[in-house]
């Protein structure tokens, strides 16, 4: 702890894919690796009162699925951090486990994995549009089975109320870089007509590169106006994004799809609304209640699940784990970061 340079935490597993990176990491600061023991909460919280690592001024966290074993950096850890402490860069896109408000209060940088992401999460998205404009969950259950009347029932079935998305209207909730990504995918591949709710409105020129895309600041309003939407958001402080009311108001017969967070929306209210027709199908790669699944949501046919894998490609992996390093090695140089997330929230 007497060595001069920058001391920064590496949490969870070692890195595998950008090793160079690494090298320069290690040239430029001391890089202390926790044990697994180490980050358990109990002792994670005691290293910081005994200040363990010392005045370490950054930590990385390259992969989502490990390093978050102390649990949520709440009211409780994060006055425990060192003043010392100026940026905290991890992989994956959400942030729900982290209360940014109190970085920022402590003048710490939250930095994000999203832009990693972007391109694997939109492609889940496009998967799920397709999947609930054609009923392939039907399709696809039925053939599972291996059953031959099963099958014929949805070879003959699943026309119903199936449609091609071209010429529909994508109703997005958050067109950041994930939602824009989505969006032009959904606009270049299947022709569809773009509509979206956010605090910050593109640019004419980018929503002119959507086919004219169009911002509609309420959120009521792009409900009842989309054929398909698709949430891409990852606001809702705390509260459902949409509950029983809120499904209410989207357009009978349409599709919903969400690519965000699970807790964002009320599924057994969702659940309801499928079954009563008021929605046709949905599409959810996240989960209220993760790793288990409604079991509503699991018997219905209209409804297309997978398991939280939206950012599960190589590139994804990869890219989180650079991202981590770059975004630590730019703020401990003096240097801005790729992807803050409380910059906004900062007070200088």
């Amino acid at each position: 702890m007497t060595s001069s340079k920058p001391v920064v935490l590496h949490l969870g597993d070692p890195v595998e894919f950008n090793l160079d990176l690494y090298k320069e990491l290690e040239s430029k600061f001391v890089v202390i690796h926790p044990s697994l023991e180490e980050r358990q909460r109990p002792a994670f919280l005691q290293a910081l009162r005994d200040q363990k690592w010392g005045s370490f001024s950054g930590v990385f966290r390259p992969f989502w699925n490990t390093g978050g074993e102390m649990g949520r950096w709440d009211s409780e850890l994060v006055p425990l951090l060192p003043e010392s402490m100026t940026v905290y860069a991890s992989a994956g896109a959400g942030y729900d486990w982290a209360d940014v408000d109190l970085f920022a209060e402590r003048g710490i940088l939250y930095c994000n994995g999203a832009s990693a992401s972007s391109e694997a999460v939109a492609d889940m998205a496009i998967y799920h549009i397709l999947s609930v404009f054609r009923n392939l969950q039907w399709s696809n259950m039925a053939a599972r089975t291996g059953d031959a009347e099963q099958f014929l029932e949805a070879h003959r079935g699943q026309p119903v109320g199936a449609h091609n998305p071209k010429g529909h209207t994508l109703g997005i909730i958050g067109l950041g870089n994930i939602g824009y990504r989505i969006a032009t995918k959904a606009y270049r591949g299947f022709d569809m007509k773009i509509i979206y709710n956010d605090l910050f409105p593109k640019s004419a020129e980018q929503e002119a590169e959507l086919g004219g895309a169009r911002r509609i600041a309420d959120l009521d309003e792009l409900l009842a106006s989309s054929d398909c939407v698709v949430v891409s958001t990852t606001g809702g402080g705390g509260k459902k994004l949409l509950d029983a009311e809120r499904i209410s108001k989207m357009k009978k017969g349409s599709r919903l799809v969400n690519i965000a967070r699970g807790t964002l929306i009320d599924e057994n209210a969702l659940a309801d609304a499928l079954e009563s027709g008021h929605i046709h199908a949905v599409g959810l790669d996240v989960h209220e209640e993760e790793p288990r699944v409604n079991s509503r949501l699991v018997k219905n046919r209209n409804a297309t699940l997978t398991c939280h894998n939206a950012g599960g490609a190589f590139e994804t992996t990869s890219g989180f784990e650079e991202l981590a390093m770059r975004n630590v090695l730019a703020v401990l140089s003096g240097l801005q970061p790729l992807t803050p997330v409380n910059k906004h929230l900062m007070k200088n």
